[in-house]
Parts: structure tokens; C-alpha cells; sequence
């Protein structure tokens, strides 16, 4: 059984390269991400889908919903790591990588912390995998799927992690152990003007 694993869409702040607010919605630009998106995967035998409850996830598979006629459940605990005071501040004016940063911000979260809720998540959504018995589209946030991508998944032999997720890409892996990942952050179905801008802020 199939985990189709997806980052939203773009966001004004990813393109700005802010360190985004909770209720950061996509952007014009990502919710056509989102609808290109969803029109490769309707095509899929999904048997559900599973979200971030915050804006810009939550849009992101309302359109996968919308063309598939699925129903949409969310968790918290897929949320993107919480900066804290940090949010809203623009990260190539900080000084450092709050994306690497071990402690926590102000009122946010540490590593250790943001590790934890993520193992969490995979607990819930193979839970959640298992209830279905068929692929399950889960759809969250950049660094979510990082943490995932080192653990639990396995990469093909000789592949790097990704030094960022693009935008509205998808990583396929296995829902049983050892969660072989198939593809990793694949965006073919975004061409033209949709295309990720890899400049922008991945994570965060």
C-alpha cells in the first residue's frame, strides 16, 4: 500500500522567504499548484486523505478532495515546526538557520520537541493507512517531511536527502516497514508558470 506524501502549495510568504504565521494561506500562484496537483492524483484509487489542519495544507487537499469526492481529515500534529516569536520574520535577515536551530525559540519549538510530534504523525497516519486499506495522500509541511524522509523512511540506495521540497510535490513511499521511498519530491505535474521557484523558503 501507497503513502503519497505532499507539501502545500506556495504560499507569499515562501516565495518572500518569511518564517510563516500559523494562518498563512496559499498564495494565487499556490492555489493553482494545488489544483494541478490534484488532477494528476484523482486519478489514483485513493481511499483518503489526511491533513494538516493550517491554511495552506488544509487548501492544498481541500482541491484534491474537491476532484476525488473524498472526505478530509486532519491533525495538529502534522503542523510545520512552531518558530514562535519568529514568526513572521524574514530568514535571510536573521543571522542564522532557524531550520537547523536545536533549541527552542520563544514560545516554539526545539528539535527534540518538533522530532517527537513528527513521530507521532507517522504513528497516526499509518493508523490511519491501516483503517483504509488503500493509498493514503497526506498532506503537510516541508519540514515534516524532511524529518520523515531521515526517519522513518528509506531512501533508494545512493540518494541524497533533498536539499529542500518544492512546493505541491509528492513523495511516494510504502506503508509497510521499511518504507521504501519510490520518488522523492516530484513535481512533474507542475509545469510552465507553476514550476517551484527554488528559491523560495522550504520549511518553516
Amino acid at each position: 500500500m501507497t503513502l503519497l506524501l505532499i507539501r502545500h502549495g506556495e504560499t507569499l510568504l515562501n516565495a518572500a522567504r518569511v518564517l510563516q504565521p500559523a494562518d498563512t494561506p496559499l498564495s494565487p500562484r499556490g492555489l493553482a499548484q494545488a489544483e494541478a496537483l490534484a488532477q494528476r492524483l484523482a486519478a489514483q484509487p485513493l481511499a483518503g486523505i489526511l491533513a494538516s489542519d493550517l491554511p495552506r495544507a488544509l487548501q492544498t487537499a481541500a482541491a484534491l478532495g474537491r476532484l476525488t469526492g473524498l472526505p478530509i481529515s486532519t491533525s495538529a500534529l502534522l503542523h510545520e515546526r512552531n518558530y514562535g516569536e519568529l514568526r513572521g520574520q524574514a530568514y535571510d535577515d536573521l543571522g542564522f538557520n532557524p531550520l537547523t536551530m536545536v533549541e527552542a525559540p520563544p514560545g516554539g519549538e526545539s528539535q527534540a520537541m518538533f522530532s517527537e510530534r513528527c513521530a507521532l504523525a507517522w504513528a497516526e497516519l499509518l493508523a490511519l493507512q491501516q483503517r483504509l486499506g488503500g493509498p493514503l495522500a497526506v498532506v503537510t509541511h516541508g519540514l515534516v517531511l524532511r524529518e520523515w524522509l531521515q526517519h522513518p523512511l528509506q531512501l533508494p540506495l545512493g540518494m541524497a536527502l533533498p536539499a529542500r521540497l518544492s512546493n505541491a510535490s509528492v513523495t511516494e513511499a510504502a506503508a509497510t516497514p521499511p518504507h521504501a521511498v519510490d520518488r522523492v519530491d516530484c513535481t512533474v505535474h507542475l509545469t510552465g508558470a507553476l514550476r517551484d521557484d527554488h528559491h523560495s523558503l522550504s520549511g518553516g
